[in-house]
């Protein structure tokens, strides 16, 4: 384990890793009057296609702009290997994902508290998530925030078919939720995004542009932190590479803290190629061990999701506005303000459900839009109209872990999820694809339904749908958990509830790593307001009064 030999520059933060948390983090450390440094390993968010929507679908396959990651063969999944991206960019995944904002439910926090992380419980973190929040559209505000500097909207691009297919979960028995991220999750509706005006607000725009007017920041982009710097066990800096593989080798000191916002991948990989890790780990990579810790890199968790897909008859979906002088149609209206499918998120309509009518709480998430895509690969549509319903289980058990192979900062880590091993995660599974199929099979979509095409209806026994999951399902980018929350006393943990690291000084981490449990929800909410509970920890600021309100709904 290096320690730090030359003073190099010096700061009082060090922020590793530019994305949705570390924007954050500097944002409000700086605004505190702090001097911070923002190392990010990859490029501005420059490239246009971040900013415009519909980019999505080029960006998540983009090697400038993502990590591109890949797993090892998945035993619960045939032995296949996935594509793991991760954003590579100012801004992070929030400069690449999806779009959609959801918060989770209530009780995922009050699970968090009780496993013996005091101060996040929903309760306790709701004035969090609100910061960040700036709600445009109509919100019950006990619950929602008006102020932050994050915009969040609803979507104005509609379509029948997606109404047909709210229609389609009521008539199974499921409400229409309008504000999944309010009082309950329960129920179907449209989702809300960080779309503003027509173009994607991810962290880099909504935090670190403001941050980065102060003279106390300073941003390096191309920047790829090699180790973390100790004297004795406390972290004081870091040391870094610019420009690649064989570029110039520098370090950063930190006068107060080294705090680490990589996310749940590149922060485990970071402590271990400093010594900090699961022992057999760090031997078989040929790094010497400097802190034992076994939960770093395991316990990872990640959305599997299966696409039911459904041919179109009678309307005109995504497919058809994709192409041609459609396109050129909908370009002309972005251009003008006006709602286009350039402006929407990949998914439109949400339905948070039970995979069995006996479950307390819903277990399900649902991801939809009208369109489908060949072979159920995200960026490449079918070219006939379509209609996508996206399922995964909301809290998946399966475990896997992201270890390093080498000291070679530049070699990707081996990085196993293990999707399906788990029998819950199987069943839950199962019992959304069943609901897909009423849903395909209601009153209300049977005006548009032509045929469902994958999987197809012969396919009707558990095994025969399992079987089709395991070859035709794909992640849903969420990985969290590789250094989690918890007491030292607890087995796996890494950091505690301040989110130091255990056993060191001067060491937190602020992102989706440290995730105790899966929240029932997309990640990045939450990974903004970990970001932003952290500012305050760090700052040794305690969160204002919440307000009085009713019993929060599970």
């Amino acid at each position: 384990m290096a320690n730090a030999q030359a003073e190099g520059e010096t700061f009082d933060y060090v922020v590793v890793g530019g994305g949705t948390s570390g924007c954050v983090v500097t944002n409000r450390l700086s605004d505190a009057g702090f001097k911070v440094c923002l190392l990010e390993a990859g490029p501005k968010d420059n490239n246009p296609m971040i900013h415009v929507p519909a980019g999505y679908i080029k960006n998540i396959y983009s090697k400038k702009l993502t990590w591109n990651f890949m797993s090892e063969p998945n035993p619960g999944t045939n032995n296949r290997s996935f594509s793991l991206p991760q954003g590579r960019v100012l801004g992070g995944s929030s400069s690449i994902n999806g779009l959609n904002y959801v918060r989770g439910q209530a009780v995922d926090y009050d699970n968090w508290a009780a496993e013996g992380n005091p101060g996040w419980s929903y309760k306790e973190i709701l004035h969090y998530f609100k910061r960040s929040e700036r709600r445009i559209g109509n919100a019950d505000e006990r619950y929602r925030g008006r102020d932050g500097e994050l915009p969040i909207t609803d979507l104005d691009w509609h379509h029948p078919v997606s109404e047909a297919l709210i229609d389609a979960a009521i008539e199974l028995g499921i409400p229409r939720n309008p504000d999944y991220n309010g009082a309950s999750q329960d129920g179907a509706g449209y989702f809300q995004r960080t779309i503003y005006k027509g173009f994607r607000h991810s962290s880099a725009r909504a935090f670190l542009r403001r941050a980065m007017k102060r003279g106390n920041v300073d941003v390096r982009t191309n920047s790829q932190a090699t180790s973390i710097l100790f004297e004795g066990t406390k972290a004081v800096g870091v040391a870094y590479i610019t420009g690649g593989p064989g570029g110039a080798r520098r370090e950063l000191r930190a006068t107060r803290e080294v705090i680490l916002t990589a996310g749940a991948l590149n922060t485990p990989k970071l402590l271990q190629l400093s010594g900090i890790g699961p022992a057999d780990v760090l031997r078989r990579a040929g790094v010497k061990v400097f802190h034992e810790l076994w939960g770093v890199g395991n316990n990872l968790r990640d959305h599997y999701a299966v696409r039911m897909v459904a041919r179109v008859k009678g309307s005109t979906t995504i497919n058809d506005l994709a192409y041609g002088p459609a396109l050129l149609g909908q370009i002309a209206r972005w251009a003008f303000g006006k709602p286009s499918i350039l402006a929407v998120s990949p998914s439109l309509v949400h339905i948070f459900w039970k995979s069995d009518p006996s479950l307390p709480r819903p277990d399900l998430e649902f991801a939809c839009a009208p369109a489908s895509f060949r072979e159920g690969v995200v960026g490449l549509l079918d070219t006939h109209p379509g209609l996508t319903l996206g399922v995964w289980q909301e809290r998946p058990e399966s475990l896997g872990f992201a270890h390093i192979k080498s000291s070679n900062v530049f070699e990707p880590p081996a990085i196993q999820p293990n999707y399906l091993t788990h029998k819950t995660d199987q069943m839950a599974l199962l019992g959304g694809m069943r609901l897909a199929r009423q849903l395909f099979r209601t009153n209300a979509l049977s005006r548009y339904m032509d045929a469902e095409t994958s999987p197809t209806p012969n396919l009707e026994s558990d095994d025969e749908l399992l079987d089709f999951a395991r070859q035709k399902g794909t992640t849903v980018y969420h990985m969290i958990g590789t250094t989690r929350m918890g007491p030292r006393s607890t087995p796996g943990t890494v950091v505690d509830s301040q989110l130091r690291v255990h056993g060191l000084s001067g060491l937190r981490i602020a992102d989706a790593s440290i995730m105790p449990l899966m929240p029932s929800a997309n990640t990045n909410a939450t990974t903004l307001m970990i970001a932003e509970k952290a500012a305050d920890l760090i700052l040794g600021r305690r969160a204002a009064p919440l307000e009085t309100r009713e019993e929060h709904a599970a």
